[in-house]
């Protein structure tokens, strides 16, 4: 049955079961802290007395990934966001990577979690970010995100999302990823978008990666949809199980991101739906402008063949 618990780190935890899956979301930043099915891990887990490990499972609004050195237009005036990536100078991950979400409704099968974004240096508006985890008959995980705008004028907007994804206790090292994308976006040294140009070499996921032989940190667009109309990214072993992420069409990025500085595993591999690439906020790619009373809505999701 249903069940939460609290944590003095991440806050309470809200555990969801079925077809024999259980996932536990936190109430910081709504973060996706397990997901396994049959036993198996499916995301990297860590545990609720520590700060999520690289961003892991967090969910991100009004923007996802960086916004240069803060720093962005609204009316011809200049708005200075808080620098949150100090390394880079830029402002990271939104703005509820440190807030606190509220039950809506927790069932067995499914919880609701939301949270507010208020006004603040270089963000004068006022909206609401809700997720729905659930879980369906055959345990597969899919993830609902609304941003609302709650302010009297337009609101600029974006969703993502942070899961790294793991098959149980396969290296990272041995799975192949798969993503059906046609171009990357070329980035300077600060991760920041300058261009795009057509997958090659390590950018290029079609026929599948070796991740042993891979690093990136790279946003990956021009994706082919499957027959159901949404876009899905294939993590697979060689023994034939996989774990797959999906998205919908309204999350037209794909950001891969293969680290050896995840925690004590020599590899980790990211696969971030996203609205919008990093800097949508200056360049105004794929960003969404919300009405009053406005909102911008997505579903993705995880699922494996076990």
């Amino acid at each position: 049955m249903s069940s939460f618990t609290a944590s003095p780190v991440m806050g309470e935890q809200f555990t969801i079961e079925n077809g024999g899956a259980t996932a536990t979301i936190s109430a910081l930043a709504a973060a996706l802290r397990l997901y396994q099915r049959d036993g198996i891990d499916l995301v990297e887990p860590f545990s609720a007395d520590e700060l999520p490990p690289s961003g892991s499972g967090i969910l991100m609004a009004p923007w996802g990934n960086r916004v240069r050195a803060g720093k962005w237009v609204l009316n011809g005036k200049e708005q200075q966001l808080d620098i949150t990536e100090p390394s880079r100078g830029n402002a990271s991950h939104g703005l509820l990577r440190n807030t606190g979400y509220a039950p809506v409704s927790h069932t067995e099968t499914s919880v609701t979690l939301a949270a507010e974004i208020y006004p603040q240096h270089g963000f004068p508006f006022r909206m609401r970010h809700s997720a729905t985890y659930t879980l369906d008959a055959d345990g597969h995980l899919s993830v609902t995100q609304q941003l609302t705008n709650l302010s009297s004028e337009s609101a600029p907007a974006a969703l993502g999302a942070h899961p790294y994804l793991r098959l149980g206790d396969i290296t990272t090292a041995q799975l192949t990823l798969t993503v059906s994308a046609r171009q990357a976006f070329i980035a300077d040294e600060s991760l920041i978008p300058v261009g795009l140009e057509l997958v090659r070499g390590d950018t290029d996921f079609r026929e599948g990666s070796l991740l042993a032989d891979v690093r990136v940190d790279v946003a990956l667009t021009s994706l082919d949809a499957a027959e159901d109309g949404n876009f899905h990214h294939v993590l697979s072993a060689p023994d034939g199980r996989s774990v797959e992420l999906w998205q919908e069409p309204i999350f037209p990025i794909a950001h891969v991101f293969v680290t050896e500085h995840y925690r004590e595993r020599p590899l980790a591999v990211a696969v971030e739906p996203m609205t919008a690439p990093a800097d949508a906020f200056n360049s105004g790619t794929n960003l969404h402008w919300l009405e009053p009373g406005e909102s911008l809505t997505g579903t993705w999701g995880i699922r494996s063949s076990l």
